[in-house]
């Protein structure tokens, strides 16, 4: 299965979401802010998605600059983001391109589908 970077700075919120996708086979590399999440995207580990929150604590759209960053250092990266703020258009415009999106709250089946749908397509 898939090695997946989550990127959550709500430690409930990220050890849920990486139960459940530990759960459905998957490998779990864990950061909650930037510079974590960038020591393993600059690490030899393969990493095949990452699944960030836009909005971290100390970096407003940080979820946004590590997905630019990673696709950059790992060309095929599949991302899927999460926020539970709404999403406009100059947010939107921030995304990676090629990116999938999940707003929060989210329930286990939407989790699941959401990180199938990144492999599927």
């Amino acid at each position: 299965m898939a090695m997946i970077l989550v990127v959550e700075d709500d430690i409930f919120i990220r050890e849920l979401a990486e139960s459940l996708i530990q759960d459905w086979g998957h490998s779990i590399l864990s950061a909650s802010d930037v510079p974590q999440a960038m020591t393993h995207l600059r690490s030899d580990v393969p990493i095949d998605a990452l699944f960030t929150d836009v909005y971290l604590k100390a970096e407003i759209h940080g979820g946004c600059d590590i997905a630019r960053q990673a696709v950059l250092l790992r060309p095929g990266l599949r991302v899927l983001y999460t926020t539970a703020n709404r999403l406009t258009d100059k947010l939107h415009a921030l995304f990676a391109a090629g990116t999938h999106f999940l707003p929060k709250p989210y329930t286990e089946d939407q989790l699941g589908a959401s990180v199938h749908n990144l492999f599927a397509a």
